[in-house]
């Protein structure tokens, strides 16, 4: 299957020698200017920030668009598509400010730039905004294989200068070796050998051509296995249920959005750019038709899986991004069924026309929700807070690290209302993690918080059961004494008023082991008894007494006098050697 070249690409694609050294030339330039904004300081201000990704932006746009055909519109695009990128990068701010554009947001902004170039490409073969498909098709897909080519490229020069390097070091030189350290000179290899990967590759476009078409007929032939196993799946829910897909995995909205993505890949190398380059084998159009059918199912079920997660544990960034790629899903799969219920055979045209509409609106719909103009992080925050100030969520059971630290801006803001707020667990809570310096001391405060909720449950009091202090039963939950497992039962041996105690994780006694099987965790180094006292009014762990080794009939003994509660404390006498009246090593028995 070959994908065409109308006399459109072949003007624009014709022979321009200068343009390996013209795009090296600029790609060295752009990535030292971007080096020397970067390198130092270790954080550079936004400005510096959204200049260099603007450059860098800029720079590669060009290399891609850049033909002798109306160069002054790849001038003006490169331009246009690298102030964009910068001043929505400046806009956002400073990646602590606002962790989804980060992340989703610079995805989505980068996938508009992706899906324009070859939009901008066919519109300036013909010389005016018209779309033909094979044109449009053919420099998507080129921009795709000429993306991967350029970096393996570079890939290709650095391990060759690595390895030149050493073997002139061979000979004591070692000038190539003290330049590859040289941030400024790394800079300008990788950019000047990206710069004239592309230019190299365009101009042996036969290569490009065959690497498409290897490409497209290698996926084609995976359309039919893809397209039954789909199909099959399908089958199988109303047998299985949709309970196994929550019981399998918490990832099935990510496992179903990639499926249909693969699909359209799949099924858009079969279908071509028009009827010349459709594939002619009937076993590979049914693929295609298979994998055209699931599409709207697939994204279906990841959007009731998105809602339901959502109905449960309400808006996060995660979510409302998951919920954003679901529509544009959706978005595909109806396009897809409407054009096979209408063509039926005759499909593939109708798929393509919609494959142009919807790869518009996405780009518009993506640059957009590149900008700070519709917030995931303020919708989340504003969402989360009022399922915790209303009760349906208790603060020991609330997200307190997602809104530190993942919502951005809107969350620490959140957190400080929430720190005068009227309920004293919720400002107490708010307030110990607004002094929290990282995401892990929240989840060990949440963590500590949830094992003291619970202790009292899991506790066995030794001798008799007593009122604990309640500072002694704050300690408790810590690693050395009960641990943090909420099901996890422990023993504590405690007299009323005395100033030590005992903590022991029952899991290292209680656990009889058969001949063949592992001994209980009353051999292992992790399974201590934690001796707790109480110092100036204050209770602390002093003392962790490991358990030795034992033999099987001594740990089954010890593990049934345990469950007994046949657990005390004796003073036991031991002899050591003193020298002028210090003790000198281990006690003997």
């Amino acid at each position: 299957m070959n994908a065409p070249m109308d006399h459109h690409d072949a003007r624009a694609d014709g022979n321009w020698p200068l343009r390996p050294v013209l795009l090296a030339g600029i790609g060295a330039a752009a990535a030292l200017v971007i080096q020397q904004l970067l390198g130092k300081p270790l954080e550079p201000p936004v400005d510096r920030l959204a200049l260099a990704i603007a450059i860098g932006t800029g720079a590669i746009g060009f290399g891609f668009v850049a033909q002798r055909l109306r160069l002054q519109w790849a001038v003006v695009f490169s331009l246009v598509i690298g102030a964009a990128t910068g001043l929505i990068v400046f806009w956002q701010g400073l990646p602590g400010g606002s962790p989804d554009f980060w992340s989703w947001r610079l995805a989505c902004l980068f996938l508009a730039i992706a899906i324009a170039a070859p939009l901008f490409q066919t519109a300036r073969d013909e010389g005016r905004f018209k779309l033909p498909y094979a044109n449009l098709y053919g420099h998507a897909l080129t921009n795709v294989v000429l993306w991967f080519a350029a970096w393996s490229f570079v890939a290709v020069v650095w391990l060759m200068s690595w390895l030149l390097a050493a073997l002139f070091n061979l000979i004591k030189i070692d000038f190539l070796e003290k330049l590859l350290g040289k941030d400024w000179f790394v800079a300008l290899l990788l950019g000047a050998s990206f710069g004239a990967a592309v230019g190299l590759f365009r101009e042996r476009d036969r290569i490009l051509r065959l690497l498409q078409n290897v490409v497209t007929s290698v996926l084609s032939v995976l359309a039919p296995a893809l397209g039954a196993g789909l199909l099959l799946f399908l089958i199988a829910l109303p047998f299985t249920g949709l309970d196994a897909l929550w019981e399998a995995t918490k990832s099935t909205t990510p496992i179903l959005l990639s499926c249909v993505v693969g699909a359209l890949i799949l099924a858009n190398a079969v279908i071509g750019t028009g009827e010349d380059d459709r594939a002619a084998n009937p076993l590979l159009r049914f693929g295609a038709m298979a994998l055209a059918l699931v599409t709207f199912p697939l994204a279906g079920i990841a959007g009731f899986a998105t809602g339901l997660r959502i109905g449960q544990h309400g808006f996060t960034p995660d979510r409302l991004w998951a919920l954003t790629f679901v529509i544009f899903a959706t978005a595909f799969g109806i396009a897809y069924l409407v054009s096979l219920l209408r063509g039926r055979m005759d499909w593939a045209g109708q798929a393509r026309t919609a494959n142009v509409r919807l790869a518009i609106a996405i780009a518009a719909v993506a640059l957009f929700l590149a900008t700070p103009i519709v917030s995931f992080n303020a919708i989340s925050t504003a969402d989360q807070v009022a399922r915790l100030t209303s009760g349906k969520v208790s603060p020991d059971k609330f997200d307190w690290r997602a809104l530190a630290f993942d919502f951005g801006e809107p969350g620490k803001t959140a957190l400080k209302r929430l720190a005068a707020s009227a309920n004293p667990k919720v400002a107490a809570k708010a307030v110990a993690v607004a002094k929290a310096g990282n995401r892990y001391e929240v989840g060990e405060l949440v963590e500590q918080d949830r094992a003291l909720a619970g202790i009292a449950e899991r506790l066995r009091i030794l001798p008799k059961t007593v009122p604990i202090p309640p500072e002694l039963l704050k300690i408790l939950p810590g690693f050395a004494a009960c641990g943090r497992e909420i099901n996890a039962q422990c023993t504590l041996v405690y007299t009323p008023g005395a100033t030590e105690a005992w903590a022991m994780q029952s899991a290292c006694f209680d656990e009889v082991p058969q001949p063949s099987g592992t001994p209980p965790m009353v051999t292992a180094p992790n399974c201590q008894i934690g001796r707790i006292t109480l110092s100036n009014g204050e209770w602390k762990i002093v003392e962790l007494n490991l358990a030795p080794p034992m033999a099987l009939a001594e740990r089954q003994r010890l593990a049934a006098a345990f469950a007994r509660g046949q657990v005390e404390i004796r003073p036991v006498a031991r002899r050591q050697l003193f020298v002028g009246g210090v003790p000198v090593g281990e006690p003997f028995e």
